[in-house]
């Protein structure tokens, strides 16, 4: 059992509703990547709770972290990667403290990630049936056997037709929305209480799309497993997470229920994300591109990460260090000096 001693002098912890349990809790969590180049600073303070029997969407554009804070929290940075500072707490003990077997035996048992691009993360020399066995003998005694049944279960339950037949196949001669429910059936053989999806929806068309966050719902609803939903679609957020972590340049810039950051989005960044998408209710309005592009992560800035592309930067900005979280409402945090009002 490990003490929390949190580095808390970049960002706050953002304190979990008392109804709710946070199973899961990154603080303060800092990854880079060593190149050539410099310093890659991927993840810069990242401060995330995640809630038993709940849904958290974690959303961002492309680059702004959030695929390298999830294989953080299971310590899965590849090579040049490695964390620097931060903690991850699975109930209280922390992740990056753990030893080898101790961190073996935690994944995929507990913690359990359906990794981006599923035809890819599969190994294409290797056919299903002998994935899902590693998967299930690596926790269990179970025989060869017996497993190629339980793998058969799983595919069952996901509504894959002829598991027999799926489990002779290699990952190449699987479609899209084949590959997505066979790594999903894969990450919650063994009932993981946290779940961690990283864009589980980015390549499947918009019928298959749906399917799988009903499915993505059903599972937390009939497991109750805590699940992190990783997605740069503003439109997935809305239809399935409770609560949303707003991602820019390695750092959390909002975090509120989504009702609440749909309706009053305080940050720039968030405000510009919303006004890039379409809306059924708003069928004429001209969607408003983001203009500028992310900083270089190699040498951050010592102020607001946004502040380049911010239309609402004032001298304060310019002039200060980057802002940290703040709790604007009940509930609703943001990292912004100028945080936009709304009149109620």
């Amino acid at each position: 059992m490990t003490s929390k001693t949190p580095d808390s002098t970049d960002t706050p912890n953002i304190p979990e509703k008392p109804e709710k349990k946070v199973v899961l809790r990154v603080e303060n969590l800092h990854t880079s990547f060593f190149t050539r180049d410099g310093e890659v600073k991927a993840v810069n303070g990242v401060n995330l709770g995640l809630k038993e029997n709940s849904i958290l969407g974690v959303v961002g554009e492309s680059g702004s972290g959030k695929s390298v804070t999830a294989l953080s929290i299971l310590r899965l940075i590849p090579h040049p990667g490695r964390i620097t500072q931060g903690a991850v707490y699975f109930d209280d003990l922390n992740i990056l403290e753990m030893g080898g077997e101790n961190l073996r035996m935690m994944r995929g048992n507990d913690i359990a990630m359906i990794f981006q691009e599923p035809t890819t993360a599969l190994n294409p020399l290797i056919n299903i049936g002998t994935h899902m066995e590693e998967v299930i003998q690596a926790h269990s005694s179970m025989s060869k056997k017996e497993a190629r049944v339980r793998a058969m279960e799983l595919l069952t339950e996901l509504e894959l037709p002829s598991p027999a037949y799926i489990l002779k196949l290699h990952p190449f001669q699987l479609s899209g929305g084949q590959a997505q429910r066979v790594m999903i059936a894969m990450a919650v053989a063994w009932n993981p209480r946290v779940l961690i999806a990283d864009e589980i929806t980015s390549s499947l068309d918009v019928t298959l799309q749906a399917d799988v966050l009903d499915r993505l719902k059903r599972l937390q609803r009939e497991r109750h497993s805590a699940i992190m939903l990783i997605t740069h679609d503003m439109g997935v957020i809305a239809q399935v997470a409770e609560d949303v972590a707003v991602m820019y340049a390695g750092a959390v810039m909002e975090y509120a229920d989504t009702p609440s950051l749909f309706r009053h989005p305080y940050h720039p960044y968030t405000w510009a994300l919303l006004q890039s998408i379409p809306r059924l209710d708003e069928p004429m309005r001209t969607l408003q591109p983001i203009r500028g592009s992310s900083p270089n992560l190699i040498d951050p800035p010592d102020q607001c990460p946004y502040l380049p592309r911010c239309p609402k930067a004032s001298s304060e900005c310019r002039l200060s260090p980057k802002p940290l979280l703040r709790e604007i409402d009940p509930g609703h945090y943001v990292a912004c000096y100028n945080a936009i009002e709304h009149d109620d």
